[in-house]
């Protein structure tokens, strides 16, 4: 078998010039020797799988929606993402993306395996509910950075260093992540530091995007919130469901597919107008690289529009939301009053105070044992 620098010298060989190579440019924060076989940033994606935090998103919510149409229960339907399933199709398309850009695939899958790792139970609304509590503790709650905390702080890989040690490009990709959803309008802006994120980075941005718009589509169609009929008023879904009828196959995946094959000759044009070269030159870049065409940006603009009125919006969609809210609540003033003991392993652990310690215990719990951790 040849050593593991004469496979990393062959893999780079593959790689586009403005890639991060596979060994990375910014290394680890505490040093450790190099693995036998694997590559770092696939130690990076095993150590990301194999924690508790991960294996946790298959029990918290992307979308509520109930699995009997006006039921009171607070539970999905089987059939709907979780923050797992979701995760993985981000992944899926982050590497497909990658590939076909000549980008760092492994770089691209640790960053969007991560990405939603710091979510809280009950989706969006449990994020805000969290986040509000936090504001009367002088903190806030924001599950991107939550994601970063997990990573290198509360996850546990080795006894000689905090967190999982990952490759500075990671952080920085879950740092600087950022969709429609988290709230500032746009996908791959500069969020967190005075560089641009890496391709790989950029990449994961819009495969988020591009999942949660083809999964919320399928998922509000198959929960009856809308028909096909008026989901079809939006340009790029009768172009997608004029696409798939020919070959049988499902909207969603001709959605991915027109925003895919999109982004590809947008960020391949982009990528040559600023006469990228190297990494370096992508950091340096003052804007995106990775983008979508004005027209497509137009109606996904209006596909947003749709989904937030017809879904996200819907009575039932918000009456479990405001449920799963006032169960965030409740879990975060019982916790104030009477801290469990896991609680307090939190504080004496990360010399956090009780507010951060309580945040970092309930954000990762899943929506069923936040339930039933209801006094």
């Amino acid at each position: 078998m040849r050593s593991l620098q004469e496979r990393l010298k062959l893999a780079n060989t593959l790689l586009a010039p403005y890639a991060v190579p596979h060994e990375g440019l910014l290394g680890r924060n505490d040093n450790e020797p190099e693995d036998d076989t694997r590559f770092p940033f696939q130690r990076d994606r095993d150590r990301i799988i194999h924690t508790q935090a991960f294996r946790r998103i298959k029990g918290k919510t992307q979308v509520f929606l109930a699995g009997t149409h006006g039921s009171t229960e607070l539970t999905i339907n089987d059939h709907v993402r979780t923050r797992l399933t979701h995760t993985l199709e981000v992944a899926q398309i982050s590497r497909d993306i990658a590939r076909a850009l000549g980008l760092n695939e492994d770089l691209t899958e640790c960053i969007a395996l991560a990405h939603d790792l710091g979510h809280p139970p009950f989706g969006h609304a449990g994020e805000q509910a969290l986040d509000q509590w936090m504001k009367k503790h002088s903190g806030s709650f924001e599950h991107n950075e939550q994601s970063h905390r997990i990573v290198t702080v509360l996850a546990e890989h080795s006894k000689l260093f905090p967190g999982l040690n990952l490759n500075e490009e990671i952080l920085e990709g879950l740092l600087k992540h950022r969709t429609p959803h988290d709230g500032n309008g746009s996908s791959g802006l500069q969020v967190a530091g005075c560089r641009n994120s890496s391709l790989e980075a950029q990449v994961v941005n819009l495969a988020d995007e591009i999942a949660y718009t083809g999964h919320d589509c399928e998922d509000g169609l198959r929960a009856e919130l809308f028909s096909i009929q008026e989901i079809q008023s939006i340009p790029i879904v009768d172009q997608a469901i004029r696409m798939a009828e020919p070959r049988g196959t499902s909207l969603r995946g001709a959605i991915i597919h027109i925003l895919v094959t999109d982004l590809l000759g947008i960020t391949e044009g982009l990528i040559s107008d600023h006469g990228i070269q190297s990494p370096a030159d992508v950091y340096a870049c003052q804007t995106p690289l990775a983008g979508f065409s004005s027209a497509v940006q137009g109606t996904l603009s209006q596909l947003r529009e749709f989904l937030w009125k017809h879904m996200y919006l819907h009575p039932d969609v918000m009456a479990r939301s405001r449920e799963g809210q006032a169960i965030i609540d409740q879990l975060c003033e019982q916790y104030m009053i009477t801290p469990d003991q896991r609680i307090n392993a939190l504080m004496k652990k990360n010399h956090s105070a009780l507010p951060e310690a309580i945040k970092d215990y309930v954000s990762g719990m899943t929506d069923a044992y936040a339930k039933s951790s209801v006094a």
